[in-house]
């Protein structure tokens, strides 16, 4: 065994990979678990509790995001990130934040329910639904309980301890799909969906300070703490606050087009393209951000600009692979999972599978962070932002939900100029790297193609 073997690269190298296997294992049984869940809870509930659920679980999306100042990518990014008394005074902003958002979550439920008093909404429309508002306010309270997370998590993420953080996030999305069969199977109705979800967040949390080693946290507040959270998470929060309105901005506007059962019909689109592109961005942000941040500590440009091209290379074929894949086998998929009701998800998801093109970019935006320039991930996101607020009105105008779908798909294509110009100023854009990854994207149209094919041929 060479010196080689022990060199500061060759361990990043092992531990990137280790923690890498490990979220690609928990994506591939978690997204199973999920999906798995997902087809029996279709037959047990009506679409449009789907579509209910989504405006419900976008609303705390939404609400999280914007007040996101960025405390988990601070502990694995700054120096001070294993002093137990910056881990506290994080921890406290952290509860603060959840008790904030819990009410905010109340007031917008308490609007919802004066708004439909008032008849303020169309009659068919999805917000107009009679169980939104109080489905609001229950689901809100999970922002209470993730609010009270150990730190333990985000130092085992820092340290690419890996295992414990998967297999916690997998017992607690096991309890949560069984508490949700059985609720959903004796009760048929969607709040099996919210309860499931909160059961879910409480096991998660309580694992978090049972299992994991590190200080227990307390409450502090240290000011030099609060500076440091301030200083780093201040683009965090501006890209955060504009990007939320950019991920979410579709939903926001359907809510108000599509009823309740036609949202519910796109949940199903959204949710197996998230299922993957979830799982993408939880290998990338469990590899990329603490390998990319390891290396940029040691000042080593060149082993960083090594690293980067070589996370790339790899995160570009697997996304250009799921587009031409999901492009082609879309209608196929939703045609072997679900029921008739479903079926215009196919066509949806192949659509929207489009965004796999530019989500390969979330790779730069990874070191970005890493290198403290989280002013160009709030610009990326400011891009985003304008982009899907003109398209989607501007298409629903036009030609109503089936246009404005494409607007989702494409609202991502002109931050590549942004990606670029900033990757060429930090010695980061080679155009040959991006030109020779462009054929998996016809390997994977081909591979949906047949398989479309031969499901037609049997």
């Amino acid at each position: 065994m060479s010196l080689a073997d022990f060199s500061p690269s060759s361990r990043l190298r092992g531990r990137a990979i280790s923690a890498g296997v490990w979220n690609l294992g928990a994506l591939v049984t978690s997204q199973a678990f999920r999906l798995g869940g997902n087809l029996i809870m279709a037959r047990l509930l009506m679409p449009e509790m789907f579509g209910i659920m989504l405006i419900a679980i976008t609303v705390s999306l939404v609400l999280h995001l914007l007040s996101d100042v960025g405390l988990r990518q601070n502990i694995i990014q700054s120096p001070r990130g294993d002093d137990p008394v910056f881990l506290n005074t994080i921890w406290t902003v952290q509860i603060l934040r959840g008790f904030i958002l819990f009410a905010s979550t109340l007031a917008l439920a308490a609007l919802a329910w004066f708004a439909q008093s008032l008849n303020l909404w169309a009659v068919d429309s999805t917000y107009a639904a009679p169980e939104l508002p109080l489905v609001l306010a229950v689901t809100g309270f999970s922002a209470i309980i993730v609010g009270f997370q150990s730190t333990k998590v985000d130092l085992a993420v820092r340290a690419f301890q890996q295992k414990k953080v998967v297999l916690t996030e997998f017992a607690s999305q096991v309890v949560g799909l069984l508490v949700m069969l059985v609720v959903g199977y004796l009760t048929r109705s969607i709040w099996s969906l919210v309860v499931a979800g909160l059961v879910q967040s409480l096991v998660n949390t309580l694992l978090g300070h049972i299992w994991f080693e590190g200080p227990s946290n307390r409450l502090r507040w240290e000011r030099a703490a609060l500076d440091e959270l301030v200083g780093f998470g201040r683009w965090i929060l501006l890209s955060s606050a504009v990007g939320v309105l950019a991920m979410y901005g579709d939903r926001v506007w359907f809510g108000g087009s599509m009823t309740a059962s036609e949202l519910g019909v796109y949940s199903i689109a959204v949710l197996i393209l998230g299922a993957v592109q979830l799982g993408l961005q939880r290998i990338v942000g469990a590899v990329a951000l603490p390998a990319f941040s390891e290396a940029s500590r040691t000042h080593d440009t060149a082993r960083l600009h090594a690293l980067y091209f070589r996370l790339k290379m790899m995160f570009d074929l697997a996304c250009l692979f799921f587009c031409g894949l999901f492009l082609t086998g879309s209608p196929l998929l939703i045609r072997v999972l679900y029921d008739e009701r479903y079926a215009q998800a196919g066509d949806m998801l192949a659509i929207l599978s489009l965004s796999f093109f530019t989500m390969r970019y979330m790779v730069a935006n990874q070191i970005w962070i890493a290198l403290g320039h989280t002013k160009y991930q709030a610009m990326d996101n400011i891009i985003r932002v304008v982009s899907l607020w003109v398209l989607v009105p501007l298409l629903l105008a036009i030609g109503g939900v089936k246009y404005a779908i494409w607007g989702v798909a494409l609202h991502t294509f002109p931050t590549l100029i942004l990606v670029f110009y900033v990757n060429y100023r930090l010695g980061l854009f080679s155009l040959k790297r991006e030109l020779v990854v462009l054929p998996m994207l016809a390997v994977g149209a081909l591979c949906g193609e047949l398989l479309t094919g031969l499901a037609k041929w049997l």
